[in-house]
């Protein structure tokens, strides 16, 4: 069987590591054979691709970023279906892995579905919001390397007596927030998921100050602050017309300077959280994840995710782990308020 794999929206850490594990599995275990396709679905729409043999592979674990590219280009543009169709004739391609987040991968499915195109995904995102896995990788780099940031932004912020607002990633969801403001040990944590009024924001940054702290304020992107209807999104579009959301920092500190007589400062951490090499765990999970999906090729089960579901690696129908976001449930915020002020 010759297979191709591509990378499709945003990067992150890990994405090699999947590569690599399914060209090793699906190579060594399948005999198959392999192509790499270049930049998501603009590579199968515009016939860039390349065979891909273990040498191209090699080392790949703790290298960051994809060495196939990747694009936000949609699979309906440029001929569509019809035209991945002849592209994967032409080169004798039987099957394609997938690598990506929710909207890869509801394409992916709709291929699957409506078009019959054999297609097999494999769960991509640092935000961790798909609902058909336990976790995906790329998560748990993003949040260490924000951990490390607030680590490193309040010895700053002790020195000067400031509160520190850190922006994180996470689009609708505040798993990076949640998680990077536990292990930070973060004053407040604001998410989309659960509205609080300026006045809580001010008991916590107040009660932290009043106990000799500088306060940390960590903040996901898509937090909507009182006041507002919508999220804040200074920075405009993408060429694909989605919201580049980012600067909810900048709107909070100076509110918070004023209401709490506290100087602050806004820390927006960005794409550093896509940055660089994977954590040992997401080197581990993403080449479970990548072999996986080399078996589930193989054995012809298309429209399926390999997933993760406790320690172990499953599979399930993909259609099914975009249809809702994964948000961050009641109980976790609930848990964590404990730890506020």
């Amino acid at each position: 069987m010759k297979i191709g794999v591509l990378t499709s929206g945003g990067d992150c850490p890990g994405l090699n590591a999947v590569i690599r594990g399914i060209v090793r599995k699906g190579i060594r275990s399948h005999e198959d054979t392999f192509v790499g396709i270049r930049d998501g679905w603009r590579g199968l729409l515009e016939d860039d691709v390349f065979d891909m043999s273990m040498l191209d592979v090699r080392g790949l674990s703790g290298r960051g970023g994809t060495i196939l590219g990747t694009s936000r280009t949609h699979p309906y543009e440029g001929g569509g279906p019809e035209r991945m169709r002849e592209v994967m004739s032409a080169h004798g391609i039987d099957a394609i892995v997938a690598i990506g987040g929710e909207g890869t991968l509801a394409g992916a499915a709709r291929l699957v579905h409506e078009e019959g195109l054999n297609i097999i995904g494999v769960p991509k995102t640092i935000d961790n919001d798909l609902s058909g896995t336990d976790y995906t990788f790329g998560f748990d780099s993003a949040h260490a390397i924000a951990t490390e940031s607030i680590d490193r932004l309040r010895t700053t912020a002790e020195s000067h007596h400031r509160c520190m607002v850190i922006e994180v990633m996470g689009r609708n969801v505040g798993w990076i927030a949640l998680h990077a403001g536990m292990a930070g040990g973060a004053h407040a944590i604001l998410m989309p998921e659960f509205p609080v009024s300026f006045d809580q924001i001010e008991e916590w940054v107040t009660s932290a100050r009043d106990r000799g702290r500088a306060p940390i304020v960590v903040v996901a992107e898509g937090f909507i602050p009182e006041g507002l209807d919508e999220q804040v999104a200074d920075r405009g579009v993408d060429n694909k017309g989605r919201t580049r959301l980012g600067g909810i920092a900048d709107f909070l500190a100076p509110k918070i300077e004023e209401i709490t007589g506290i100087e602050s400062r806004a820390t927006i951490l960005g794409h550093l959280q896509r940055g660089g090499s994977p954590t040992a765990y997401d080197r581990v999970l993403s080449t479970r994840l990548g072999m996986a999906a080399a078996d589930l090729a193989h054995n012809g089960d298309w429209g399926k995710m390999a997933s993760l579901k406790g320690t172990d690696i499953v599979s399930v129908d993909m259609a099914s782990a975009v249809d809702r976001l994964k948000s961050v449930p009641l109980q976790r915020w609930e848990e964590a308020q404990v730890l506020f002020g």
